[in-house]
Protein backbone atom coordinates (compact mmCIF):
# COMPACT_ATOMS: atom_id res chain seq x y z
CA UNK A 1 0.00 0.00 0.00
CA UNK A 2 1.42 3.27 -0.95
CA UNK A 3 1.91 5.64 2.42
CA UNK A 4 -0.11 8.35 0.63
CA UNK A 5 -3.35 5.92 0.93
CA UNK A 6 -5.05 5.96 4.04
CA UNK A 7 -6.76 2.62 5.00
CA UNK A 8 -9.96 2.24 6.60
CA UNK A 9 -9.37 0.03 9.71
CA UNK A 10 -12.13 -1.58 11.24
CA UNK A 11 -11.65 -0.91 15.29
CA UNK A 12 -13.02 -2.85 17.91
CA UNK A 13 -12.57 -1.46 21.79
CA UNK A 14 -14.31 -4.47 23.17
CA UNK A 15 -14.95 -4.67 26.83
CA UNK A 16 -13.73 -3.96 30.25
CA UNK A 17 -9.40 -2.45 29.81
CA UNK A 18 -10.77 -2.51 25.66
CA UNK A 19 -11.48 0.88 25.12
CA UNK A 20 -8.70 2.18 27.43
CA UNK A 21 -5.93 0.60 25.56
CA UNK A 22 -7.59 0.84 22.54
CA UNK A 23 -7.58 4.02 22.23
CA UNK A 24 -3.91 4.54 23.64
CA UNK A 25 -3.56 2.98 20.03
CA UNK A 26 -5.22 5.76 18.74
CA UNK A 27 -3.59 8.37 20.46
CA UNK A 28 -0.02 7.18 19.23
CA UNK A 29 -0.85 6.24 15.79
CA UNK A 30 -2.29 10.37 15.56
CA UNK A 31 0.98 11.54 16.85
CA UNK A 32 2.82 9.85 14.00
CA UNK A 33 0.32 10.45 11.98
CA UNK A 34 -0.39 7.13 10.42
CA UNK A 35 -2.37 7.18 7.12
CA UNK A 36 -5.48 5.54 7.99
CA UNK A 37 -9.40 6.05 9.54
CA UNK A 38 -10.69 3.88 12.14
CA UNK A 39 -14.07 2.19 10.98
CA UNK A 40 -15.21 1.70 15.22
CA UNK A 41 -17.58 -1.54 15.54
CA UNK A 42 -18.74 -2.64 18.96
CA UNK A 43 -18.34 -6.37 19.80
CA UNK A 44 -18.61 -8.68 23.32
CA UNK A 45 -20.54 -7.94 25.92
CA UNK A 46 -20.98 -4.34 25.22
CA UNK A 47 -22.91 -5.22 21.67
CA UNK A 48 -25.67 -7.47 23.45
CA UNK A 49 -27.40 -4.57 24.42
CA UNK A 50 -28.04 -3.01 21.45
CA UNK A 51 -27.44 -5.43 18.79
CA UNK A 52 -28.88 -8.74 20.82
CA UNK A 53 -25.58 -10.16 19.78
CA UNK A 54 -21.97 -9.86 21.47
CA UNK A 55 -20.91 -10.23 17.55
CA UNK A 56 -23.07 -8.00 15.83
CA UNK A 57 -23.27 -8.74 11.75
CA UNK A 58 -22.71 -5.11 11.18
CA UNK A 59 -19.27 -5.59 12.62
CA UNK A 60 -18.45 -9.18 10.74
CA UNK A 61 -19.39 -6.96 7.35
CA UNK A 62 -17.05 -4.29 8.16
CA UNK A 63 -14.24 -6.59 8.88
CA UNK A 64 -14.83 -8.01 5.53
CA UNK A 65 -14.79 -4.88 4.05
CA UNK A 66 -12.18 -3.06 4.93
CA UNK A 67 -9.77 -6.35 5.18
CA UNK A 68 -7.90 -5.43 8.08
CA UNK A 69 -9.00 -5.14 11.76
CA UNK A 70 -7.58 -4.54 14.90
CA UNK A 71 -9.57 -5.77 17.86
CA UNK A 72 -9.07 -5.05 21.91
CA UNK A 73 -10.27 -7.47 24.51
CA UNK A 74 -13.64 -8.87 24.24
CA UNK A 75 -15.85 -10.54 26.98
CA UNK A 76 -18.14 -13.78 26.05
CA UNK A 77 -21.23 -13.79 27.91
CA UNK A 78 -21.33 -17.11 29.68
CA UNK A 79 -23.95 -19.77 29.02
CA UNK A 80 -25.37 -18.33 25.76
CA UNK A 81 -24.96 -18.19 21.81
CA UNK A 82 -21.55 -19.17 20.84
CA UNK A 83 -18.54 -19.92 23.14
CA UNK A 84 -15.93 -17.38 22.10
CA UNK A 85 -15.96 -14.76 20.08
CA UNK A 86 -13.00 -15.29 19.06
CA UNK A 87 -13.40 -18.38 17.44
CA UNK A 88 -16.55 -17.25 16.13
CA UNK A 89 -14.50 -14.56 14.08
CA UNK A 90 -11.81 -16.91 13.29
CA UNK A 91 -14.59 -19.22 11.58
CA UNK A 92 -16.45 -17.39 10.03
CA UNK A 93 -13.45 -14.88 8.01
CA UNK A 94 -11.82 -17.99 7.51
CA UNK A 95 -8.58 -16.61 9.27
CA UNK A 96 -6.71 -19.98 9.39
CA UNK A 97 -3.04 -18.82 10.84
CA UNK A 98 -2.65 -17.31 14.10
CA UNK A 99 0.99 -16.22 14.75
CA UNK A 100 1.83 -15.31 18.17
CA UNK A 101 5.12 -13.53 18.59
CA UNK A 102 7.52 -14.13 21.99
CA UNK A 103 10.04 -11.45 21.93
CA UNK A 104 11.74 -10.46 25.19
CA UNK A 105 11.34 -6.71 26.26
CA UNK A 106 14.14 -4.65 27.95
CA UNK A 107 13.65 -4.54 31.65
CA UNK A 108 11.15 -6.76 31.72
CA UNK A 109 11.87 -9.40 34.52
CA UNK A 110 11.57 -13.04 33.21
CA UNK A 111 13.07 -16.37 33.22
CA UNK A 112 15.07 -15.90 29.73
CA UNK A 113 16.48 -13.19 28.20
CA UNK A 114 16.72 -12.63 24.57
CA UNK A 115 13.71 -14.52 23.86
CA UNK A 116 12.68 -14.32 20.01
CA UNK A 117 10.03 -17.35 18.98
CA UNK A 118 6.73 -17.63 16.66
CA UNK A 119 4.11 -19.76 17.19
CA UNK A 120 2.05 -20.42 13.95
CA UNK A 121 -1.29 -22.14 14.96
CA UNK A 122 -3.69 -23.47 12.59
CA UNK A 123 -7.08 -21.58 13.61
CA UNK A 124 -9.71 -23.94 12.49
CA UNK A 125 -9.97 -27.50 12.98
CA UNK A 126 -8.46 -29.93 15.45
CA UNK A 127 -10.98 -29.68 18.75
CA UNK A 128 -12.15 -26.74 18.75
CA UNK A 129 -14.19 -27.36 15.42
CA UNK A 130 -16.91 -27.36 17.47
CA UNK A 131 -17.90 -30.91 17.35
CA UNK A 132 -18.48 -32.07 20.48
CA UNK A 133 -21.76 -33.77 22.48
CA UNK A 134 -23.33 -35.78 25.22
CA UNK A 135 -23.07 -39.53 25.42
CA UNK A 136 -26.33 -39.82 27.61
CA UNK A 137 -29.61 -38.51 28.52
CA UNK A 138 -27.85 -38.32 32.18
CA UNK A 139 -24.51 -35.74 30.28
CA UNK A 140 -22.08 -38.21 32.80
CA UNK A 141 -19.92 -38.49 29.78
CA UNK A 142 -19.18 -36.23 26.47
CA UNK A 143 -17.50 -36.54 23.37
CA UNK A 144 -15.28 -34.35 21.19
CA UNK A 145 -14.15 -34.84 17.71
CA UNK A 146 -10.95 -33.50 16.82
CA UNK A 147 -10.87 -32.14 12.73
CA UNK A 148 -7.56 -32.70 10.63
CA UNK A 149 -7.98 -32.18 7.00
CA UNK A 150 -5.06 -32.63 4.89
CA UNK A 151 -6.07 -28.77 2.91
CA UNK A 152 -5.83 -27.05 6.01
CA UNK A 153 -2.59 -28.60 7.10
CA UNK A 154 -0.99 -28.07 4.18
CA UNK A 155 -2.24 -24.06 4.50
CA UNK A 156 -0.80 -23.73 7.84
CA UNK A 157 2.37 -25.51 7.16
CA UNK A 158 3.19 -23.99 4.21
CA UNK A 159 2.38 -20.30 5.73
CA UNK A 160 5.09 -21.27 8.18
CA UNK A 161 7.86 -22.07 6.13
CA UNK A 162 6.86 -18.44 4.00
CA UNK A 163 6.60 -16.82 6.70
CA UNK A 164 10.33 -18.35 8.10
CA UNK A 165 11.65 -17.13 4.52
CA UNK A 166 10.21 -13.65 5.19
CA UNK A 167 10.98 -13.26 8.54
CA UNK A 168 14.72 -14.67 8.06
CA UNK A 169 14.38 -17.38 10.34
CA UNK A 170 16.61 -20.74 9.68
CA UNK A 171 14.01 -23.61 11.48
CA UNK A 172 10.91 -24.75 11.60
CA UNK A 173 9.58 -27.02 14.48
CA UNK A 174 6.20 -28.86 13.62
CA UNK A 175 4.46 -30.01 16.87
CA UNK A 176 2.39 -33.07 16.98
CA UNK A 177 1.51 -36.19 19.20
CA UNK A 178 1.72 -38.66 16.30
CA UNK A 179 3.09 -41.41 18.49
CA UNK A 180 -0.34 -41.58 19.59
CA UNK A 181 -2.78 -39.41 17.48
CA UNK A 182 -1.66 -41.92 14.59
CA UNK A 183 -4.58 -40.46 11.85
CA UNK A 184 -4.92 -36.86 12.88
CA UNK A 185 -1.66 -36.26 14.55
CA UNK A 186 -0.24 -38.26 11.68
CA UNK A 187 -2.06 -36.64 8.49
CA UNK A 188 -0.73 -33.20 10.15
CA UNK A 189 3.39 -34.42 10.36
CA UNK A 190 3.03 -36.33 7.22
CA UNK A 191 1.53 -33.17 5.38
CA UNK A 192 4.34 -30.61 7.08
CA UNK A 193 6.99 -33.15 6.28
CA UNK A 194 6.27 -33.55 2.39
CA UNK A 195 6.57 -29.31 2.45
CA UNK A 196 9.76 -28.97 4.56
CA UNK A 197 11.20 -30.84 1.32
CA UNK A 198 10.37 -27.91 -0.84
CA UNK A 199 12.10 -25.99 1.85
CA UNK A 200 15.13 -28.28 2.66
CA UNK A 201 17.93 -26.18 0.97
CA UNK A 202 16.81 -22.75 2.62
CA UNK A 203 15.12 -23.89 6.36
CA UNK A 204 16.03 -27.06 8.43
CA UNK A 205 12.57 -28.47 9.39
CA UNK A 206 12.19 -30.60 12.99
CA UNK A 207 9.43 -32.35 14.28
CA UNK A 208 8.37 -33.14 17.72
CA UNK A 209 5.68 -34.23 20.49
CA UNK A 210 4.13 -31.42 21.82
CA UNK A 211 4.95 -32.63 25.82
CA UNK A 212 8.53 -32.94 24.87
CA UNK A 213 8.37 -29.57 23.13
CA UNK A 214 6.69 -28.08 26.61
CA UNK A 215 9.54 -29.77 28.76
CA UNK A 216 12.20 -28.30 26.06
CA UNK A 217 11.06 -25.08 25.88
CA UNK A 218 10.70 -24.30 29.83
CA UNK A 219 14.58 -25.79 30.04
CA UNK A 220 16.38 -24.33 27.30
CA UNK A 221 13.72 -22.31 24.82
CA UNK A 222 17.31 -20.85 22.25
CA UNK A 223 17.22 -23.88 20.14
CA UNK A 224 13.54 -23.00 18.88
CA UNK A 225 12.83 -20.11 16.20
CA UNK A 226 9.31 -21.01 14.69
CA UNK A 227 6.80 -23.58 15.87
CA UNK A 228 4.04 -24.61 13.92
CA UNK A 229 1.42 -26.89 15.24
CA UNK A 230 -2.67 -27.97 15.43
CA UNK A 231 -5.30 -25.71 17.22
CA UNK A 232 -5.40 -26.73 20.34
CA UNK A 233 -1.37 -27.44 20.72
CA UNK A 234 -0.71 -24.10 19.21
CA UNK A 235 -2.86 -22.51 21.78
CA UNK A 236 -1.19 -23.88 24.47
CA UNK A 237 2.31 -23.01 23.01
CA UNK A 238 1.43 -19.44 22.53
CA UNK A 239 1.07 -19.07 26.28
CA UNK A 240 3.81 -20.74 27.05
CA UNK A 241 5.94 -18.75 25.08
CA UNK A 242 4.10 -15.55 26.62
CA UNK A 243 4.62 -16.60 30.06
CA UNK A 244 8.71 -16.76 28.57
CA UNK A 245 8.81 -13.40 27.80
CA UNK A 246 6.77 -12.01 30.92
CA UNK A 247 2.89 -12.72 30.01
CA UNK A 248 0.37 -12.07 28.22
CA UNK A 249 0.01 -8.67 28.70
CA UNK A 250 3.50 -7.97 26.50
CA UNK A 251 2.62 -10.98 23.45
CA UNK A 252 0.59 -9.79 20.50
CA UNK A 253 -1.34 -11.90 17.93
CA UNK A 254 -2.34 -11.95 14.35
CA UNK A 255 -5.14 -14.06 12.71
CA UNK A 256 -4.46 -14.08 9.18
CA UNK A 257 -6.99 -14.94 6.51
CA UNK A 258 -7.19 -15.11 2.36
CA UNK A 259 -9.33 -11.83 2.48
CA UNK A 260 -8.87 -10.54 6.25
CA UNK A 261 -6.63 -10.19 8.94
CA UNK A 262 -7.26 -9.15 12.50
CA UNK A 263 -4.42 -8.50 15.28
CA UNK A 264 -5.64 -8.50 19.04
CA UNK A 265 -4.39 -8.66 22.01
CA UNK A 266 -4.88 -12.16 23.81
CA UNK A 267 -5.00 -10.94 27.02
CA UNK A 268 -8.80 -10.74 28.93
CA UNK A 269 -10.89 -7.45 29.28
CA UNK A 270 -9.62 -7.21 33.35
CA UNK A 271 -13.15 -5.85 34.18
CA UNK A 272 -11.86 -5.45 37.45
CA UNK A 273 -9.65 -2.67 36.95
CA UNK A 274 -11.64 -1.54 33.67
CA UNK A 275 -11.67 2.31 33.81
CA UNK A 276 -9.18 2.50 36.89
CA UNK A 277 -6.56 4.15 33.77
CA UNK A 278 -3.90 1.33 35.19
CA UNK A 279 -4.31 -1.12 32.09
CA UNK A 280 -1.09 -2.07 30.38
CA UNK A 281 -1.50 -1.48 26.44
CA UNK A 282 1.47 -3.42 25.41
CA UNK A 283 -0.06 -6.37 24.00
CA UNK A 284 -2.68 -4.41 22.06
CA UNK A 285 0.37 -1.86 20.14
CA UNK A 286 2.53 -3.87 19.49
CA UNK A 287 -0.32 -6.28 17.71
CA UNK A 288 -1.04 -2.95 16.15
CA UNK A 289 2.91 -2.98 14.90
CA UNK A 290 2.52 -5.92 13.28
CA UNK A 291 -0.85 -4.76 11.72
CA UNK A 292 1.27 -2.10 10.00
CA UNK A 293 3.72 -4.30 9.02
CA UNK A 294 0.99 -6.40 6.94
CA UNK A 295 0.04 -2.97 5.44
CA UNK A 296 3.30 -2.30 4.25
CA UNK A 297 3.38 1.03 6.39
CA UNK A 298 6.92 -0.29 7.57
CA UNK A 299 8.67 3.32 8.63
CA UNK A 300 5.10 3.82 11.22
CA UNK A 301 5.72 0.16 12.37
CA UNK A 302 9.39 0.41 13.27
CA UNK A 303 9.32 4.29 15.03
CA UNK A 304 6.47 3.13 17.06
CA UNK A 305 8.13 -0.15 17.88
CA UNK A 306 11.57 1.53 18.44
CA UNK A 307 9.92 4.31 20.55
CA UNK A 308 7.77 1.64 22.70
CA UNK A 309 11.50 -0.44 23.33
CA UNK A 310 12.88 2.87 24.73
CA UNK A 311 10.33 3.50 27.29
CA UNK A 312 11.04 -0.11 28.40
CA UNK A 313 14.75 0.46 28.32
CA UNK A 314 14.56 4.22 30.63
CA UNK A 315 12.23 1.95 32.40
CA UNK A 316 11.12 5.11 34.70
CA UNK A 317 7.61 5.20 33.44
CA UNK A 318 5.89 1.74 33.32
CA UNK A 319 2.44 0.46 34.25
CA UNK A 320 1.59 -1.62 37.97
CA UNK A 321 1.92 -4.72 36.41
CA UNK A 322 5.38 -4.16 34.73
CA UNK A 323 6.71 -3.01 38.30
CA UNK A 324 5.95 0.57 37.96
CA UNK A 325 3.31 2.97 38.94
CA UNK A 326 3.22 4.79 35.69
CA UNK A 327 -1.04 5.16 34.80
CA UNK A 328 -1.96 3.63 31.20
CA UNK A 329 -2.28 7.43 30.19
CA UNK A 330 1.45 8.33 31.47
CA UNK A 331 2.73 5.44 29.77
CA UNK A 332 1.53 6.39 26.63
CA UNK A 333 2.71 10.06 26.29
CA UNK A 334 6.21 8.54 27.45
CA UNK A 335 5.77 6.76 24.10
CA UNK A 336 4.50 9.69 22.67
CA UNK A 337 7.42 11.88 23.80
CA UNK A 338 10.49 8.98 22.64
CA UNK A 339 8.53 9.09 18.76
CA UNK A 340 9.07 13.14 19.06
Amino acid sequence: MAQKERAVITLIPGDGIGPEITAVVQHIFKAVSVPIVWDIRPAGFCAIGEYSSPLPDTTIASIQKNGVCLKGPCTTPIGEGFRSINVELRRKLDLYANIREAKSLPGVKSRYDDIDLVVIRENTEGLYCGEEYWLNEGKTAAKSVALVTQKASERIIRYAFEYALSHRRKKITLVHKANILKYTGGLFLETGRKIAKEYEEKIEFQDKIIDNVCMQLVVNPYPFEVLVATNLFGDILSDLTAGLIGGLGLAPAANIGEKCALFEAVHGSAPDIAGENKANPTALLLSAVMMLEYLNLNAYAKKIHNALLSVFKKGKILTVDLGGKATTTQFQNAIIAALK
